[in-house]
């Protein structure tokens, strides 16, 4: 039977292996497994390759189309006439957004690196007979 279980590295841990060590578990029927959380630095533009789930044209996008259907509407009256004044509501609004979405990301990325990550997670399986499948899931 293997049983497998997720903790975060700390003492409990390591009593929680002796203590299945002194129970009748052989060390080599105990796997653990560290996982090092890593920081990568957030890049401005996502490529085909990479992305790290941040984008900064949403808002961009939805205030570009708000600003350039409300010019092509305001450009019936003005001078330069619906085109003219749909593409520019559409730069202003896509700039104004992609702003926002930046300023927004970095504030929130500089709270990100405020809180520390200094632990790392550590797979346990372990191999055991049946009969004390249960004892091994009590002592985890």
């Amino acid at each position: 039977m293997l049983v497998i279980s997720s903790f975060e590295q700390s003492t409990s841990l390591e009593i929680a292996i002796a203590n299945l060590e002194q129970n009748g578990i052989n060390k080599t029927k105990i796997l653990a497994v560290p996982f090092e959380k890593r920081r990568e630095e957030k890049k401005l533009f996502d490529s085909i390759h990479r992305s790290d789930g941040v984008s900064l044209f949403d808002i961009a996008a939805a205030l570009g189309t708000a600003c350039s259907v409300l010019g092509a509407s305001f450009g019936f009256i003005l001078k330069w006439g619906p085109i003219i004044w749909g593409l520019l509501g559409l730069a202003i609004g896509a700039i104004i957004g992609f702003i926002i979405d930046y300023f927004y990301t970095k504030k929130k990325t500089k709270k990100q690196e405020k809180v520390p990550d200094s632990f790392s997670e550590v797979v346990l399986i372990v191999d055991c007979e049946d009969t004390l499948g249960e004892k091994v899931e009590n002592i985890l």
